[in-house]
């Protein structure tokens, strides 16, 4: 993986995005190692280590399988709350490597993602994410993804969108 550039990295998570936007999620979910975790801490507002996300709550921890039946859930139109399907953007910025092996790569990005439901919903959120690709055949895949909202109070309804 010492080889990986920062510019497959970023064409990387943008395509994840693409996919995420024109809500292929089917394809979303084969960009993830079987092994794959996707973990989103909830954000405490603390007095001491006020960045550090906690520990022990999450909106969600999902492996490649939970994640797998959440996607099947979104093409059965019985999510009430994608009914009707929320419109994203994705927008990744701030595309950092972190740290290299010969097997994976640690990667920190910035997220924005715009959520329009409706004609009165409107959700933005905004946070960082960390991931750790892996190559598998060939292609790069998400091993671990944990998703760092900047919000300690979530403003949306719900989180049925992936960030």
């Amino acid at each position: 993986m010492a080889d990986l550039g920062r510019d497959e990295i970023e064409d990387f998570l943008y395509h994840e995005a693409e996919l995420l936007d024109e809500r292929r999620f089917r394809e979303w979910l084969e960009l993830f190692a079987d092994d794959g975790h996707y973990w989103m801490p909830v954000r405490e507002n603390r007095l001491t280590n006020p960045d550090e996300a906690a520990q022990e709550n999450s909106y969600f921890d999902d492996t490649k399988a939970t994640l797998g039946l959440r996607v099947e859930r979104l093409y059965t139109g019985t999510a009430w709350a994608e009914l009707p399907p929320s419109r994203t953007r994705h927008l990744i910025s701030n595309v950092r490597i972190k740290r290299q092996s010969d097997s994976e790569i640690e990667v920190q990005s910035n997220f924005l993602v715009y959520r329009t439901r409706l004609e009165h919903d409107r959700d933005i959120f905004v946070g960082t994410r960390a991931d750790v690709l892996r190559r598998i055949d060939g292609r790069l895949k998400i091993a671990r993804r944990t998703v760092v909202l900047d919000e300690a109070v979530l403003g949306a309804k719900n989180i049925r969108v992936f960030l």
